[in-house]
């Protein structure tokens, strides 16, 4: 399934970036941001997930947050979060740099990890930004901040808005000195996220793309192994650890 340049590098490689997104947590059953389903199909993403959508109507916004909140409650991190969490153990200089704003990867045990859309688990005020660390209401009403009085919103990037930037400074910098830069699940559409493989590339890095199908970036890539990370990422680790035994 794998080319032995890639375990060979993996087994020899002190510093090891990996982008994640939707495709992850979709095999744990999280339906990707732009299907829902149900209620919600008749809304656009982009009318939902923006500054001025929530102040114009905080209450329809907050609903679909809680509504996504309770889906990512009923299910687990896969055996590919597993994984990515038993490879960080594996290297002095490991970095997660994921799209998803579920928290699957911190549940698997991931900790040298970079969010860079948030997270939807957690909350802040919308006017002064004070985290908020209470429990809301009710699902259909957001809280209002404890400091100000402004409205609690999910601590997630909107459209429009920018990506948190000492998330991004410390994302470029990893892929910019890694050995090995892992893409997964990724569809190569969203940036600057999807500029992450070439700035590994450009830096010397041995660029792999692991995705179900070939993504809008795959042919940057050094690498593409087709097939789903929760399969093939538990069989890279045990080859790479079998090689690292024996070397």
């Amino acid at each position: 399934m794998f080319s032995t340049r890639l375990i060979e590098l993996l087994s020899r490689a002190t510093s090891v970036a990996v982008l994640t997104g939707a495709g992850v947590s979709a095999e744990s059953g999280v339906p990707t941001f732009r299907d829902p389903g149900g209620l919600w199909s008749q809304f656009r993403p982009e009318e939902l997930a923006n500054a001025d959508a929530f102040l114009r109507n905080p209450d329809l916004v907050w609903s679909w947050y809680e509504f996504r909140r309770g889906i990512i409650a009923d299910v687990a991190p896969n055996p590919g979060h597993a994984a990515l969490a038993e490879f960080e153990t594996l290297y002095s200089d490991f970095t997660l740099i994921t799209q998803n704003v579920d928290g699957l990867h911190r549940r698997a045990g991931s900790r040298r990890l970079l969010e860079l859309h948030g997270s939807i688990l957690h909350n802040h005020c919308q006017s002064c930004r004070t985290p908020y660390g209470g429990e809301a209401d009710d699902h259909a009403h957001p809280p209002r901040c404890t400091a100000c009085g402004g409205l609690v919103r999910p601590s997630v990037v909107w459209f429009g808005e920018q990506l948190p930037q000492q998330e991004v400074r410390e994302a470029w910098d990893a892929a910019a000195r890694c050995q090995v830069f892992l893409s997964i699940g990724t569809s190569g559409e969203v940036y600057p996220a999807a500029q992450l493989p070439t700035v590994a590339r450009n830096g010397g890095a041995y660029t792999v793309e692991i995705n179900p199908r070939p993504s809008a970036i795959a042919r940057q890539m050094h690498e593409c192994i087709e097939g789903p990370s929760g399969v093939v990422l538990p069989a890279l680790l045990e080859d790479v650890r079998r090689l690292r035994l024996t070397a």
